[in-house]
């Protein structure tokens, strides 16, 4: 399979810069497997597909305001994502410029915060309390979102339902719902589960292989907990259909599918050819050509069909990627 199998040509003009002032009032593209047709809905319409007895599985991962901006001693402007907290107050972390070196300081909040560059990809900071780092930081929007960071990010960038700390980018998919959308789904007789995968950096890397079978995802920590498991159990055992919120949520469950751990941590790569085990139904944003997200829907759908409805979307300007518009796999 080649990666150049999976690109798409789409106009700038759709890559969305900014939410909609209302969550559920994004649109939604239903594309119906079976069928082969495709649907043109508002997301809040999502509780009419949503069968009772049904299982609707939430990702609730917190996105951690985990870029830095700081300065270098010589006075350049320097920029520190934290991808994952190795120990104490040290952090792998992704740094620009690039050509800042080893044993190099960065400063941050007038020098009561400060960094110091200890390994290609490392830093080590002068206090381990991780509240007063995050202080610093910003939402880590993507990087085709070509504004800075605002303050209202940090509510909009993040689901109603986020809770538990970690994530370096948000499930976007679950951007959509309210909480009030989501006791309308369950007052219909749909039970909710709220799992955990902290979103990494392996969300933005690109595919380089052009054999796409030779590339390999980041690892990313997960937990299914107790109560999730139960009703994952409880809905496989009477044949329930279970909808993945998300690709980070459809990749825990088909994760924990094949292992059988109900916490650890994934580097399971989903592309055509993939027998999903768990997940029946899937909703999900639209996503960048070639990359692994894109694939993994490829493979939920087939080819054919995703480029059916993303051709579709463009001809009627869908927003698309992390604040766009949503689409419903059933």
């Amino acid at each position: 399979m080649k990666l150049s199998d999976f690109d798409y040509s789409l106009p700038k003009g759709l890559i969305a810069q900014n939410p909609l002032g209302i969550r559920d009032a994004a649109r939604l593209l239903v594309l119906n497997r079976s069928k082969g047709t495709v649907e043109h809905r508002r997301f809040s319409d999502i509780a009419d597909y949503v069968c009772a007895g049904g299982l609707l599985v939430l990702n609730n991962t917190k996105v951690v305001p985990a870029r830095l901006i700081g300065k270098r001693v010589t006075g350049g402007k320097a920029e520190v994502l934290l991808l994952n907290r190795k120990s104490g107050p040290a952090f792998e972390a992704l740094i620009k410029p690039s050509r800042i070196k080893s044993g190099e300081n960065i400063i941050f909040d007038g020098g009561k915060i400060s960094c110091q560059v200890s390994a290609r990809n490392e830093v080590v900071f002068n206090t381990a309390d991780v509240g007063a780092i995050y202080a610093q930081g910003s939402m880590p929007l993507p990087p085709y979102i070509k504004r800075e960071p605002r303050e209202s990010d940090k509510t909009d960038y993040q689901t109603v339902y986020a809770q538990e700390c970690g994530a370096i980018a948000s499930p976007t998919a679950g951007l959509h719902f309210t909480k009030k959308l989501i006791n309308r789904i369950e007052s219909q007789g749909v039970n909710t589960a709220y799992i955990t995968l902290h979103v990494g950096y392996s969300t933005f890397r690109p595919v380089k292989s052009e054999d796409i079978t030779k590339h390999k995802m980041e690892s990313e920590y997960y937990k299914i907990n107790t109560a999730a498991l139960k009703k994952i159990k409880e809905a496989e055992a009477r044949g329930a259909k279970i909808f993945a919120v998300g690709t980070t949520s459809c990749r825990t469950l088909e994760a924990y599918a094949r292992n059988q751990q109900e916490e650890g941590h994934t580097d399971l790569f989903i592309y055509p050819g993939f027998n999903f085990k768990m997940v029946n139904s899937l909703i999900t944003n639209f996503h960048l050509p070639r990359t692994t997200l894109f694939m993994l829907v490829c493979a939920f759908a087939t080819e054919k069909l995703i480029r059916k409805a993303y051709q579709e979307a463009i001809g009627k300007e869908y927003r698309f990627y992390s604040y766009g518009d949503a689409m419903l796999i059933i």
